[in-house]
């Protein structure tokens, strides 16, 4: 499969979503993240329990140039859809990169960082949301 097969892929997918605006751009950023094997993803609803965003987007790296090559890729694919970041911090130093693109932020954090933040904790009133499967590709079975 093509990448342009792969980003048609998507495009059909997210164009499937509930029709929020917002959980479309998150889930772009969800497959880019799985693109480039982002793991341990997380997305929640904060829409209700913060004023600065609807969703945040967490996953993890294994390694500080994965975190980059994570963020870079997620910075790429927004641009594509016309949504360049409004902000990009820590993508240099690759422990914790936040790409904020408005209403979807994306953190994406070298393993222990995200374990010594755990800013998972802070959102428990946030709503959890559900990854479509599909992102995952073939693997996907193997989830949960």
């Amino acid at each position: 499969m093509t990448r342009s097969d792969q980003e048609s892929d998507l495009k059909v997918l997210v164009e499937e979503s509930s029709g929020d605006p917002s959980l479309d751009l998150a889930y772009i950023c969800a497959q880019s993240a799985i693109d480039k094997k982002g793991e341990n993803l997380s997305l929640l609803y904060v829409g209700e329990v913060c004023s600065f965003a609807d969703y945040f987007l967490i996953c993890s790296a294994m390694s500080d140039r994965q975190v980059s090559a994570i963020s870079d890729h997620v910075v790429q694919r927004m641009k594509a859809e016309n949504q360049p970041p409004l902000s990009v911090e820590g993508t240099t130093e690759g422990r914790w990169a936040v790409l904020d693109f408005g209403s979807v932020i994306v953190h994406v954090f070298l393993d222990a960082i995200r374990d010594y933040y755990d800013i998972e904790s802070l959102w428990t009133d946030a709503d959890k949301v559900s990854i479509p499967s599909e992102f995952y590709g073939p693997a996907s079975a193997r989830l949960n």
